[in-house]
């Protein structure tokens, strides 16, 4: 299946080179994109768009922020996220860039927009955790006009506390979170599993710090596998941020680059078709290595699990959601 990546320059538009969250890490990040991936120019996402997610006033206010940010300088919104004069144009190259992954995967071609800023904190009425907009609900949103289903899985250090809620009391989309558990933002607990008629379509697997690949594989095989089987929806998005690696200086997971692989293979057994990825967090060396992997995954390449047990604390938390009791999509 042919594989592309979205990206380019104007992302630079936002930037504090003091920051981590700043285009140098994105430049680290490409150095993992294969050379023959067919390479796709960012289009901007319209603010009808990103209404179909955040309110007028939230749209209004970073527009008006941005604005008012003097040029050459990065405005703190709060003690994580930054602004510039450039950011509201960039953020809307990544939330558009989402979505031409998006379509490509729509039309059968995998897809990863490796953009910036990321979206997955980015609550409808706030901007936050280095997220202006939400590139991934966005996405979601405008392609549930198209199809029935949408899963999402979100295998970035953090829990997408932004996307858990623009999508929380829906049937339509099967929102699946691995994450650090007691980092920021504090929220993806297991009881967190949706309400009305989204009871059961959220699922939150928060595991304890120094977890490895083997935990991930686990909470994949175990739980997110099956309810995506279960789902069976039209579309599978991806949250990729790579900041569960080993090296990442934000986070205490112990995953290797193979282990992107092996996730991402594990999600194209469990349902054919094409993957639409948007980059999140990933800060460490080995960034452009996961990228990489990630990519090697989509061409074809099938990684080994890597081996190794499982913390006691995994598998009791997939005990839990797969013994009797546990509501799960049907």
């Amino acid at each position: 299946m042919p594989c592309s990546v979205v990206t380019g320059d104007l992302f630079a538009a936002h930037n504090d080179p003091d920051h981590p969250e700043s285009e140098a890490r994105l430049k680290a990040a490409l150095a993992g994109v294969p050379g023959g991936a067919r390479r796709i120019a960012p289009e901007q996402a319209l603010p009808g768009d990103l209404a179909l997610v955040h309110t007028h006033r939230q749209i209004a206010a970073i527009r008006s922020l941005c604005r008012a940010c003097p040029p050459g300088r990065a405005c703190y919104i709060d003690p994580d996220t930054y602004l510039t004069w450039g950011s509201f144009d960039a953020a809307l190259y990544a939330t558009g860039a989402a979505w031409q992954a998006v379509e490509q995967a729509l039309d059968g071609e995998h897809s990863f927009a490796l953009v910036r800023p990321p979206g997955h904190h980015a609550m409808p009425d706030r901007a936050m955790g280095f997220c202006l907009f939400n590139n991934v609900a966005v996405a979601t949103a405008r392609a549930l006009r198209e199809v029935d289903r949408v899963a999402i899985v979100d295998w970035d250090l953090h829990h997408g506390n932004g996307t858990q809620t623009a999508f929380y009391t829906s049937d339509r989309v099967l929102y699946c979170s691995v994450h650090q558990m007691g980092v920021f933002p504090g929220t993806g607990w297991p009881e967190e599993q949706g309400s009305g008629p989204g009871v059961g379509y959220t699922i939150n697997a928060p595991l304890e710090s120094g977890s490895t690949g083997a935990d991930y594989a686990l909470v994949f095989r175990r739980i997110f596998l099956p309810a995506i089987r279960r789902f069976e929806p039209d579309l599978v998005v991806v949250s990729a941020g790579q900041d569960a690696a080993f090296d990442d200086p934000l986070g205490s997971m112990l995953l290797r680059p193979d282990d992107f692989g092996v996730l991402t293979g594990m999600l194209l057994e469990a349902r054919p078709g094409a993957l639409a990825l948007a980059l999140e967090g990933g800060y460490g060396r080995s960034h452009a290595a996961a990228i990489g992997s990630i990519f090697a995954a989509l061409d074809g390449a099938r990684f080994t699990p890597r081996e190794g047990v499982p913390k006691a604390s995994t598998r009791l938390l997939v005990e839990a959601y797969t013994g009797a009791g546990h509501t799960v999509p049907a």
